[in-house]
């Protein structure tokens, strides 16, 4: 991420798994990206003023919020640094992409809007578009927050036609994490197929397992984020990590599992759901010190509509062809080991 020194009135606050320091621009333009995140780590930022121009004619500024002007804080637990920033009156700006756009207008429809940011058009900053929504993490004081990928791949089934042709990065990658992957025609190649790559990559971790994998998580902001859970597959570990995320409090497993319900029922009746593959979307958990919880869904930049004669019911086993997403199975896995987690009574 780049941003440039003439932006007025900007002071950031660039959070690390390890450190915070505050800079000035000045200073900031001898640090890079690299330098402050090892690699995907928890990412903040604070900025006074706002440089961005109007949103475009497609969404009016009556959309915008009315939450009191104030710095905001966002923490971005995986994902690509510099995509993400902080806008005005309570909103988040992330680059842009037309199919997460085309996805949040209709969402904005819906009977899902209430569980996904709110939506207020596109932005320009240092000429780049950006899609501006509320920013989730406005009404909470100092967030714990968790990234979990929802449904049982994360991939498009579009992906799989890319290359038929066995690629060497793709063998490099799958013995980096297991030598034994590997076929024995596959290790005399020095290189494996894509699709071959990508659902093993899944079966590492609960996503085919359970439906859902989680990202990464942090619950304070003295604390490290952690993000190593590409080998979590079974219902016990998945669970002991909820309890860490959690601290194993009752009421805000309790939070959780209120909203979660809420959003189940309303998927199973949502136009929008319905008729769009939803890979690679994510839920966002926030809770604070208060008590307060929240799940929200985002991520819509791999979600694609369905031709008119098709529908999914989102629990249904994917075989290649019937573009089943997994996602209702993903979260009734969820809802099922939350309640577990909590005490009998």
């Amino acid at each position: 991420m780049t941003l440039q020194s003439s932006l007025p009135g900007v002071e950031l606050l660039l959070l690390t798994c390890s450190c915070s320091r505050t800079f000035d621009m000045a200073s900031f333009s001898s640090f890079t990206t690299a330098s402050l995140l090892s690699e995907v780590c928890i990412f903040g930022f604070l900025m006074q003023n706002s440089p961005w121009k109007k949103p475009k004619s497609c969404v009016t500024s009556s959309l915008l919020p009315n939450t009191p002007t104030k710095p905001q804080q966002w923490l971005q637990v995986v994902g690509h640094a510099g995509s993400f920033h902080v806008g005005a009156d309570g909103t988040l700006l992330k680059r842009f992409c037309e199919g997460e756009q085309q996805c949040y207008l209709r969402l904005m429809e819906d009977t899902l809007r209430p569980f996904v940011p709110a939506y207020h058009g596109v932005v320009q900053l240092d000429e780049q578009d950006y899609n501006m929504m509320d920013n989730l993490l406005t009404h909470f004081s100092m967030p714990a927050v968790m990234d979990c990928k929802m449904g049982s791949r994360t991939y498009l089934e579009e992906e799989l036609l890319i290359s038929r042709e066995p690629r060497k990065d793709m063998y490099e990658k799958m013995i980096a994490v297991d030598p034994e992957a590997p076929t024995a025609q596959e290790r005399a190649q020095q290189a494996v197929l894509k699709t071959r790559y990508m659902q093993w990559r899944e079966t590492l971790s609960s996503t085919t397992s359970l439906g859902f994998r989680i990202e990464g998580f942090r619950v304070s902001a003295n604390e490290e984020c952690h993000t190593n859970f590409k080998r979590t597959r079974s219902r016990d570990q998945v669970m002991e990590v909820l309890h860490n995320f959690v601290e194993s409090n009752p009421h805000i497993v309790w939070g959780y599992l209120r909203r979660l319900k809420q959003l189940r029922q309303v998927l199973e009746t949502s136009d929008f759901f319905r008729a769009h593959e939803v890979v690679g979307s994510s839920l966002l958990f926030v809770h604070d010190w208060t008590g307060r919880t929240g799940v929200w869904m985002i991520d819509f930049g791999k979600t694609a509509a369905l031709p008119p004669h098709l529908t999914l019911d989102h629990r249904t086993p994917w075989v290649e062809g019937n573009r089943e997403d997994g996602y209702l199975w993903g979260l009734d896995n969820l809802i099922d080991i939350l309640t577990d987690m909590l005490p009998l009574t």
